[in-house]
């Protein structure tokens, strides 16, 4: 069975192209969000396998939304991306609970290891 993965991100493109790679590779992507508050309620609704989650969103940035999913459900998945110089906000996240963190622009094979790596 193919791992359920939902993918948050603002900016469309983004996600479209973060589906693209996932979707080539076997990935099945149940959902995806635009801003962290719909990234939680996507979560409680479908209970992916993955999330990918952007850092810098409206409503609420992803970091909130990564502790807001990992407080309610400990044993979720989460791989945060983010742009160069946003370091200081990928440990946040990783303290926070997040598996890895992939850099935007994205390169195919290091999302695909990043995800294999989180899922084991």
């Amino acid at each position: 069975m193919s791992k359920r993965i939902l993918i948050v991100d603002d900016a469309a493109f983004m996600r479209m192209m973060i589906k693209d790679i996932l979707s080539k590779n076997g990935f099945e992507v149940v959902g995806e969000a635009a801003d962290g508050l719909q990234a939680v309620e996507k979560y409680n609704e479908l209970k992916p396998d993955l999330v990918t989650m952007d850092i810098t969103m409206p409503e609420m940035d992803g970091i909130a939304a990564l502790k807001a999913i990992k407080g309610t459900h400990p044993n979720a998945t989460v791989i945060m991306c983010s742009a160069m110089g946003q370091q200081a906000m990928v440990i946040d996240a990783i303290q926070a609970g997040a598996k890895d963190f992939i850099v935007k622009p994205f390169q195919a094979d290091r999302v695909i290891e990043a995800i294999q790596k989180a899922l084991g």
